[in-house]
Formats: structure tokens, sequence, C-alpha cells
């Protein structure tokens, strides 16, 4: 496998790249789509021609044919018109599979090289449990696949283990995100922590909001958890702990609104018990949060414990209220673990350099 290392891109030749994306608006996927898009724009590489085009869409589940269908009667356009060299394929679980075999299938059938991006949380589950006949079509579509990233060493460890054959066109490159969109300026008078996910049982919810109920006489912080899911039961649930004053649950919102939130945050919190590589610890990485999360997936990849932030073991209530409190009391600490952060994703985790990789992956693919 290929360990990438943000590099850049040599090849003049001009290129074009079609990618499919979810096209929700909703997942980490199209957040770090969309910042791609972002810094191509601003890179205006003349010798690069990337399209995004959305292979399920937003709203109900069963419009995703016909996305999928257009994405497709696009992809055979392109290639007839002899203006697509690459087709990369944003990668989850269940319905993303089912969607990403097919596109995977028509590429090998029209000769269009194609990159697999995996991003599914709970891929590894997904594989093992699949049925003999969808295990072996999966195997043939990364095992097809140009080029295969993965966003953490645990990934690489795990395709090289089901697709050994396609190890050597595995490229670990972690997701990043853009620089902070407003200055941070934290919480003000009360400790701001923050929660920004799908809300429910796998990003370990349940636990936080136990947590938080252990902190209740611990003053001087507040929370907000935003996002989808099951928002409505934890509303329920922090009013039955009487934390409707100090936790604040306003459901889904958009990049503006993350931005905000983040922008007057001081702890970024992600209690999960799968994950692959989490976009939103890596913005609050960006922002210089205290990070507060578990070692599932490849967090241990960007997150060490006690430098850029605090792991706690999965479902541990008595761990996640600890580094919390601690997070909360102590300002030294937020401080110092913030930095760290902030310094680390400069370095590894930046939008630029990564748009740079992420291009050269592309070139090494037509090879």
């Amino acid at each position: 496998m290929t360990i990438v290392m943000l590099q850049r891109l040599i090849d003049p030749t001009t290129m074009h790249v079609l990618v499919a994306t979810p096209g929700t608006d909703q997942g980490g996927i199209d957040r770090v789509m969309a910042s791609l898009r972002s810094q191509l724009a601003l890179d205006a590489d003349e010798r690069l021609h990337v399209r995004f085009a959305a292979t399920r869409g937003p709203g109900h589940i069963a419009t995703s044919p016909f996305y999928l269908g257009a994405f497709l009667a696009r992809m055979t356009a392109l290639k007839a018109a002899g203006r697509l060299d690459v087709v990369h394929i944003n990668l989850a679980s269940v319905g993303s599979t089912y969607r990403k075999l097919v596109i995977a299938a028509c590429c090998r059938a029209l000769g269009i090289p194609y990159v697999i991006h995996l991003h599914g949380a709970d891929y590894r589950e997904f594989w093992q449990g699949a049925s003999v006949g969808l295990s072996r079509r999966m195997r043939a579509m990364f095992a097809g696949a140009a080029r295969i990233i993965v966003l953490g060493r645990v990934w690489a460890e795990f395709v090289a283990g089901q697709a050994p054959e396609a190890a050597d066109r595995i490229v670990v490159l972690p997701n990043a995100s853009a620089r902070p969109a407003l200055p941070h300026r934290g919480g003000g008078d009360k400790v701001h922590i923050l929660f920004l996910g799908r809300i429910g049982e796998r990003k370990g919810v349940p636990q936080l909001g136990e947590a938080l109920k252990r902190m209740e006489h611990l003053p001087g912080w507040r929370a907000t958890i935003a996002g989808d899911g099951e928002v409505e039961a934890a509303r329920l649930k922090t009013a039955e702990y009487g934390l409707a004053d100090r936790v604040d649950l306003p459901g889904w919102v958009g990049p503006e609104g993350v931005a905000e939130l983040i922008a007057t945050a001081d702890i970024l919190v992600l209690p999960s018990f799968a994950e692959n590589l989490p976009v939103s610890v890596i913005e609050g990485m960006a922002a210089g949060l205290a990070v507060v999360a578990t070692p599932v997936g490849a967090v241990e990849d960007i997150v060490t414990d006690g430098e850029t932030g605090l792991l706690v073991p999965p479902g541990d209530v008595d761990a996640l209220t600890d580094a919390l409190t601690r997070t909360v009391t102590d300002a030294a600490l937020r401080h110092r673990l913030g930095e760290a952060a902030r310094r680390f994703h400069r370095q590894r985790l930046d939008l630029e350099p990564y748009a740079k990789a992420m291009q050269d992956v592309w070139v090494g693919a037509t090879r």
C-alpha cells in the first residue's frame, strides 16, 4: 500500500474528472467534497477539469435511481465526447455500495479508470457481514480500481486484507477542511461544549447526555448538540435530566450555522462507537478547539491523547465525564490542546495541500 504525504501535481496533461457525491448536503463527505470543489476553483488550474454530480441526492431515498441514472448518462456522454479520464467514487455502506457497484461496473465496461474513496464508518462490519455474492462483487469493485483512497492506516490494513490484489493501489489520505470562515471567539463567560453529527447511538449521544447530567453541579458551561437524527428523543432526555436551559439541540444546521457554532465553541466532543475519520473533529482542530473523542476508526491518526486532544474509550461515561470536566475547568489545558490541534491541522489537514494530493491521486490513476 502507498502512504501518500501531501504531494504536488507534476503531470502537465489536461485531465477531466467526474466526482460521484451523495449530494445530500448533510453528511461529512458532502462537506469535504464541497470544500474540495471550492479549493479547486481557487487554484484555477486550466489543466484540470473536475465535475461533481450527485448519485443519491437530497430528500427521500426513492429518488436515488433517478440521480444514479442521470450520473451514468452523464458519465457515458462525457466518455463518448473524449472529456472523461477518471471517475472518483465516494463510497459508504449499504445503499451507497449498491449504487457504486453499478458505477464501477460501468466504468470497467467503458474502460474508464476509477478511484474509490472510502468514507463509511461501519464499512468493516458491512463488508464482513455481506453475503458471499455481495462480498465477491465488492472485492471485484476494489480490485478493479486504479486507486483506493482510505482515511487512515487502520482502513488501509482492512482493505488490503479484504482485497489483497489491490494492496499496492491503496493511498492513505486523511480528510481535510478549510480554515475557519469566522474568527474564533469562544463561549465567553461559559465554556461551550459542541457536538456536531448525526444524533443517535453510533455517535455516543446517549453517553454524552449522561456525562453532561453528571456535570450538572459544575458551573460555567453550556453545550450544543447539533445534527439530524434522533433529535426529538434527545430533547426529551435533556429535559428529563433537567438540562434544557444548558443544552441546546437545534437539529440539523447548514454550513453557516456550523461555522458560527465552531466560532463560539471551546470544546469539540465526539464520543462515537464507530467512525471512519470524522470531519467534525478536523473542523474543530482547524479552529483550535480542545477535542474530546474516542479512538475509533482513524481518529488516532490525528488525535494523540494528551497532545492534540483527549481520547476516552467508547461507551465509558466515567472517562467521558472526567475528560469534559477537565477541559471545562482547566483553561490552560484547553488552550494547550487547542493550539496543538490547530498546528497539526495546518501541517497535515489543511485544504490546499489536500486538493493537490487529490490531483496527484487522479494523475496516478491514469497511468
